[in-house]
């Protein structure tokens, strides 16, 4: 079958468009003998008929062995060069009390960045002393009581948090560990959004302000300077940029060394992962090998001790063990002319979600795989899935080949969706924000439950109790 003219390059029409591909969904997603989607022992109909739609979907066991693969994969790599490395969950990816546990449990610290986000990990059981924080514009009330509660480093984002930072742990009597975060200037490829370590945006402090900055740093009682911070952006898949901002780090590492102690090099995360089949993730393992031997070999010129390395991945850990599933609505066969004239059809599959559960396509046309929980044998057909919200931009997944029958009242799978879905869901149009149940070995349980009208209504100071219901 000749591929659709409005379909993107990267698409091809698929042989089966009900085949699941392994490194996009999460490790137990099958499909039962008459074709249904199962995740975690759970067929897809028995979530939704328990759970509801939309839903998300957590493959607990997934989460927990990727966890463990990265640790393990740090783990080895560095001490084959003489040091430690330590591996911290970024919880902004998704967060709840119980994944907290499960990272800690894994042997991961935490990386937070608000003061909620610190109040989970702490209701989770994690260990305030193996937690990180982050944030550009951090209150003082949260740098207080993470000052407060023995947190084992805060990264410092600008030159102001260094003076406040001290303050709050000289008014606490402790010597706070503190991280600068570093502006390495490394133009990450990816979407300018997740780009992070560009000259022009918020984050970190330009790079030939570092060594004034740990200077101001060590000439403060009341902190401890741990080393620097790197992050240069998300979605990842060019390894060159990781190795230029580890060199450009280890630069000015080496210079502080010469002046004193810096026991750790934070070289961040945002390694991407596979949310189609045009994507190519890197494997931990070679992710911890190519960042391992940067580090000994800088090191090694610079005739400096290898420094302890710590790294943040987020996505990596919870994305693709996580699906959405959704009930298919209204469907709608558009007519159009391609860029060179040829005339063709792009069907519109609705669906009872969208940008309130998923922002990303709308933020920064993020592309994702479909598929229908049931299989078929219906050709194919390019469509495009979008939400019930009141925006054009209101995409799910903007290009998909699904089975020409899909109908009214189908259950529809969004692969890849454990990371920035359920932390980026809104209640845009007065929509409650979806319940996400963790599955495994056919067991399913609610780590967030979903919010109803009577929910929304509840926040709402001119609605009397029960009156809109």
């Amino acid at each position: 079958m000749s591929a659709n003219p409005l379909a993107p390059p990267r698409l091809r029409t698929p042989d089966d468009a009900s085949a699941l591909t392994a490194r996009i969904w999460p490790a137990s997603a099958t499909r039962t003998d008459d074709g249904e989607l199962v995740v975690g022992g759970h067929t897809a109909s028995a979530l939704v008929e328990q759970f509801g739609s939309p839903l998300y979907v957590v493959d607990e066991r997934d989460v927990q062995a990727r966890a463990a693969r990265v640790r393990t994969a740090f783990t080895e790599a560095f001490e084959r060069i003489g040091t430690r490395a330590h591996v911290y969950y970024a919880a902004k990816a998704f967060f709840t009390t119980q994944v907290a546990a499960w990272m800690t449990e894994a042997g991961l610290r935490l990386d937070v960045c608000t003061a909620g986000e610190l109040a989970v990990a702490l209701a989770g059981g994690a260990d305030p002393a193996m937690l990180g924080f982050h944030g550009n514009d951090k209150s003082d009330a949260e740098i207080a009581r993470a000052v407060e509660v023995g947190l084992g480093t805060i990264v410092l984002d600008s030159h102001e948090e260094i003076r406040r930072v001290a303050r709050a742990a000289a008014e606490a009597g402790t010597v706070q560990r503190v991280r600068i975060r570093i502006n390495s200037g490394v133009h990450a490829s990816t979407h300018e959004y997740l780009a992070t370590a560009r000259e022009d945006q918020k984050f970190g402090i330009p790079l030939s302000e570092a060594v004034d900055a740990a200077a101001a740093v060590r000439a403060e009682p009341s902190l401890a300077f741990v080393g620097l911070h790197s992050h240069i952006g998300s979605q990842i898949f060019d390894e060159s940029g990781f190795r230029e901002a580890a060199r450009r780090l280890m630069d000015v590492h080496a210079e502080l060394v010469a002046s004193g102690p810096v026991p750790e090099l934070n070289l961040g995360g945002g390694w991407g992962i596979d949310y189609t089949e045009a994507d190519s993730a890197f494997a931990p393992e070679d992710v911890a090998e190519a960042l391992a031997t940067i580090v000994a070999e800088a090191c090694a010129e610079r005739g400096i001790p290898v420094p302890e390395v710590a790294v943040e991945p987020g996505r990596y850990i919870v994305g693709p063990a996580g699906i959405t599933l959704y009930r298919v609505g209204t469907i709608k066969p558009v007519a159009l002319e391609s860029d060179d004239g040829v005339s063709a059809t792009r069907t519109y599959v609705s669906v009872d979600g969208g940008m309130s559960d998923n922002a990303r396509p709308a933020l920064y046309g993020a592309d994702y795989t479909a598929r229908l929980a049931r299989t078929s044998d219906a050709a194919p057909i390019l469509t495009r899935v979008v939400g019930k919200h009141c925006e054009s931009g209101d995409v799910v997944v903007h290009d998909e080949y699904l089975p020409g029958d899909v109908h009214r009242g189908d259950l529809l799978a969004v692969a890849a969706t454990g990371a920035y879905c359920w932390s980026l869901s809104s209640n845009y149009n007065h929509v409650g924000r979806p319940p996400v149940v963790a599955v495994a070995d056919g067991t399913a349980r609610i780590l967030v439950r979903g919010e109803s009208i009577d929910d929304l209504l509840a926040r709402d100071t001119g609605v009397v109790a029960g009156s809109g219901r």
